[in-house]
């Protein structure tokens, strides 16, 4: 259940800790990153196994590809996730570092 006011499923960034989080029935998932200069590396994206099936991981890293958009930051895709994700949805390939 969600809180009076906020949406189900909504990705928060946490600066903070350098990801990006969704809590759902008390399950923490995660897309997690490491600024370098101009560069985000994307390390990590995490479900809980409670939480999968449901495409939160799918939301969590759309969520930190439009952030790394909005910020004009090139991404290296390290999690093999964020990387499929690019493989197929093209349009994100435009964020791409060397």
């Amino acid at each position: 259940m969600s809180q009076p006011g906020t949406k189900p499923f909504d990705v928060q960034h946490n600066p903070a800790e350098s990801r990006f989080e969704l809590v759902v029935d008390g399950h923490l998932a995660m897309a997690e990153y490491r600024r370098e200069g101009g560069q985000v590396v994307f390390t990590h994206t995490f479900v809980p196994p409670e939480l999968r099936g449901r495409g939160l991981a799918e939301k969590l890293v759309r969520a930190a590809l439009a952030w790394a958009r909005a910020e004009r930051l090139q991404i290296r895709p390290a999690c093999s996730y964020v990387a499929a994700f690019i493989e197929r949805h093209p349009e994100y390939r435009t964020l791409l570092g060397d």
